[in-house]
């Protein structure tokens, strides 16, 4: 038995659902193939902003408290996120409630008034979540790094924007790029958990009359910064945090599988080489994790760290050994049977909700047009050999070279380039 299922409204709007019979919840989901990767250099942040402005009012609930009383009335949860790739909107709620849940999901996507004077106001609350963002070492390393690896293009921008964009958004910003993505082609409805009866016909009448406008061309595949290797923020602080990575493979690679694994050796869990090397070995870094980031047509292999100022020399030097050693040397079959068993055990907690089980579905129905079952996941890890992981290594690892970003106290590049092995 599949776990997702798939139906088409006339207009192009995709429906997917993950029926969980024992479940007593429905999680309900519009994901659009929109991002900050489909914004221009003017409108930087715009879809993040976006997101912001659906939950300020419609025609029907005309403020942001109508709308949360009315979600806080059926004991529901509501969000929304925004990455550089897809934008999703949900709410999991009790499933009897499934046809209120998605009244103001649509609503909302299809009725915001995009008030001119709320617009204002909003402006102010994103800037300060952009300086939550950037005080946040953490979080805006991830920022600093892909910047760092793709340049001046989207996939290089902030997804938040920049305060001078944000400053500068006007309801037409909104209006253009809604027009321009928010389109039926793009839009896939997810539902996950009790799924009910009559769920397509009810999307119909919520979805159905959307003009199917054909949608814009596919986007430019990114190029990859090929010389610039390291790449400092300067901020006084008492940690400083780093990452080194290198570009890898699309979403869709054939070994998209042996990457999966080859970033599990390195810093999957608390008995994984770089947690073992960095922190229990030589106490350089409360956290460090390895894990493989895939767009649509680009990629990277990285490990992240929080790590000792005084110490930060030796533990890039530690991190590049442990990407050498990975290429160098197959990985041993006990300790590859252990990452198989670890990245198929967090895939299947991942899948434990209806929330996870949708959520996974959803994100490859957007981003590669069919959602996997789980089992051809698992077959996908399954067949991954020491071979593989050794050849995916050489050629992510040795062929791209690896590159760093910082932040820190630090302005002298060049010391930090001495650490890196010449690609």
């Amino acid at each position: 038995m599949n776990t997702y299922e798939r139906h088409s409204l006339p207009n192009g709007v995709r429906v997917l659902t993950a029926p969980m019979s024992h479940a007593q919840s429905v999680s309900c989901f519009v994901m659009l193939a929109a991002g900050s990767r489909y914004e221009t250099r003017d409108t930087n942040g715009i879809a993040h902003f976006c997101e912001h402005m659906f939950f300020k009012g419609t025609e029907r609930r005309p403020t942001a408290r109508v709308i949360s009383t009315e979600i806080d009335s059926i004991g529901a949860e509501f969000n929304a996120f925004t990455s550089k790739e897809y934008t999703g909107y949900f709410v999991k709620c009790a499933a009897e409630h499934r046809d209120l849940a998605f009244d103001v999901l649509v609503d909302m996507l299809r009725g915001s008034k995009l008030d001119a004077d709320e617009i204002e106001r909003e402006k102010g609350v994103i800037i300060e979540e952009m300086n939550m963002y950037y005080d946040t070492p953490r979080d805006y390393i991830g920022g600093v790094y892909e910047s760092l690896l793709y340049g001046d293009q989207p996939l290089g921008w902030d997804i938040i924007g920049r305060k001078e964009t944000v400053r500068a958004a006007t309801r037409d910003t909104f209006l253009d790029y809604l027009g321009r993505w928010y389109k039926p082609a793009r839009m896939v409805v997810g539902v996950g958990g009790q799924i009910g009866d009559d769920l397509v016909p009810m999307l119909e009448r919520l979805l159905g009359d959307v003009p199917d406008e054909p949608a814009e061309a596919t986007l430019e595949a990114p190029s990859v910064d090929g010389d610039a290797r390291v790449k400092l923020h300067h901020k006084d602080s008492d940690q400083a945090h780093l990452i080194l990575g290198a570009p890898s493979y699309p979403i869709t690679h054939p070994d998209r599988y042996v990457l999966q694994l080859l970033a599990t050796v390195l810093g999957g869990g608390m008995s994984s080489r770089l947690w073992t090397e960095v922190r229990e070995r030589r106490g350089l870094g409360y956290y460090i994790y390895g894990l493989n980031h895939s767009y649509t047509d680009a990629g990277s292999l990285y490990a992240q760290s929080g790590v000792d100022i005084a110490r930060i020399d030796d533990a890039v030097t530690t991190i590049v050994d442990q990407f050498k050693r990975i290429a160098d040397e197959p990985v041993p079959a006990k300790e590859l049977e252990k990452a198989r068993n670890f990245a198929k055990g967090r895939f299947v907690l991942q899948l434990e909700s209806p929330h996870g089980t949708i959520m996974f579905g959803l994100r490859r129905e957007v981003l590669e047009g069919k959602a996997s079952e789980p089992s051809d996941v698992i077959a996908g890890l399954d067949a991954v050999t020491a071979e593989d992981v050794q050849r995916v290594a050489q050629d992510v690892i040795a062929r791209n070279g690896l590159k760093l970003a910082v932040i820190g106290p630090f302005d002298d590049s060049e010391r930090f380039q001495k650490l890196l092995p010449s690609a």
